[in-house]
This record gives C-alpha cells, sequence and structure tokens, in this order.
C-alpha cells in the first residue's frame, strides 16, 4: 500500500466483513449481501449521498468476484469506453467467461446515447452493470436499464459508523498505526459528528489533524475544538 495516497482511499474495505454501515441492505440475512458472498450478483445501481460507501462497495465486489471486473468514470468514459469493456469481456482466450461486472461510477453523467448502447449487454447477460450515482436513478438513469437492475439506497453513514472507521485508520498498518498516535475517544466522536455522514470528509479530517499536529502532544482535540 502506497502510503502516499490519501487516507481515505487507503481505508477503503477489501472484504464485506471490513465494510461498515447499510446494514438494511448489507445485513448477512439481506439478499445483496447474500448474492456478494456466492459472486452470483446481477445488476445495481447504487444510490446515495458522497461519502456513504458506493465506491468502497464496488472494490468489494471487485475482490470477492469471479468475474473481470472493469471500471469507468461516466464524466470522463464514451461509448468507446463501454465497447472496449465489452469486447474484452468477450474474448474468451481472456476471459473464458464472457462476462464482466463493469462498475460505471456517476453513471448519472452518461446521456441517453451512452446508456442505450449498455442495454443490449446488461440484457443478454455480458454485462454485469454496477452504476454508482449520487443523483435519484429514477430521474437520472434509462427506464430500460432501471427495470434490469436492483436499485439500492445507501443512507449517510451513522457517527458510531464513522467512529468505528476512524478508530481502525488509528491502528491499521495501511491507514495511520505507524504514527502511534494518542486520541481520546471523545475527539474520534467529534470528527465523526460534524462530517454529516460522510467517511471520506471524517478520514481527511484526521489525516489533516495527525499530519499537522506536534506529534509529542498527547491529544489533538483542539483542532477540532
Amino acid at each position: 500500500m502506497d502510503l502516499n495516497q490519501p487516507l481515505a482511499y487507503r481505508m477503503r474495505p477489501k472484504t464485506l466483513e471490513e465494510y461498515v454501515g447499510q446494514e438494511h441492505i448489507l445485513g448477512k440475512d439481506k439478499i445483496l449481501y447474500r448474492t456478494i458472498k456466492a459472486d452470483r450478483l446481477s445488476s445495481i445501481i447504487l444510490w446515495g449521498p458522497p461519502g456513504c460507501g458506493k465506491t468502497s462497495l464496488a472494490r468489494v465486489i471487485s475482490n470477492t468476484t469471479k468475474y473481470k471486473f472493469t471500471r469507468i468514470n461516466a464524466v470522463t468514459a464514451g461509448i468507446g469506453d463501454i465497447k472496449k469493456a465489452i469486447e474484452e469481456a468477450q474474448n474468451l482466450l481472456l476471459n473464458p467467461s464472457g462476462k464482466c461486472i463493469l462498475f460505471i461510477d456517476e453513471i448519472h453523467r452518461f446521456n441517453k446515447l451512452q446508456q442505450d448502447a449498455l442495454l443490449p449487454y446488461v440484457e443478454n447477460g455480458t454485462v454485469i452493470l454496477i452504476g454508482a450515482t449520487t443523483e435519484n436513478p429514477y430521474f437520472e438513469v434509462n427506464k430500460a436499464l432501471i427495470s434490469r437492475s436492483m436499485v439500492c439506497k445507501l443512507e449517510p453513514l451513522t457517527e458510531n459508523d464513522i467512529y468505528k472507521v476512524l478508530k481502525r485508520s488509528l491502528v491499521a498498518e495501511e491507514g495511520l498505526g505507524s504514527y502511534n498516535i494518542k486520541i481520546e475517544d471523545e475527539t474520534l466522536h467529534k470528527i465523526a459528528e460534524v462530517s454529516n455522514g460522510d467517511v471520506r470528509t471524517a478520514l481527511n479530517g484526521l489525516e489533516v489533524a495527525v499530519l499537522t499536529t506536534n506529534m509529542d502532544s498527547d491529544r489533538m482535540y483542539s483542532y477540532y475544538q
């Protein structure tokens, strides 16, 4: 792990067991949890605010699945990128399954023509689509894609969820474990509270606090008071 990368990137979960929050769709008795664990995923649209774990969930799926996993961002990608992903999926020499999981971040940025280009391949099973959006997909995503996908609404993380992630980041090797930080739980809860459900904001705040605080100090609470 490159420790020069932002803390929020380094602390993204690798497995469902590491994933925090969204129990309403990822509890062990929920269908999404079971389909990911069994690697039997069908197309899904992940809808929720920034920092709630949409991209992190896609990363967990990429680490779990046996299928080829391709990620594109709708801000910079076009129909050519979609065609390339499909051609690679259908190359049986390189990809014997003949299908792929295609994660499209900010799928609402694709226009109707770009979304229509996906439809035949989602329909015939070549592409298992994972679309992530902060916008209401029922207004921003092609109705035909919606009808072939499971829409999962992710909620802002709770203060306790974010506290758990912050606490883990203090001891994780890929996090801030090498700093041997002393910080009160009250401080972590304060960071979690002011992040308004966005774990990325919380981790960024913690990282700034660590990197700008005298390492001889026993606490960083003054940073947030």
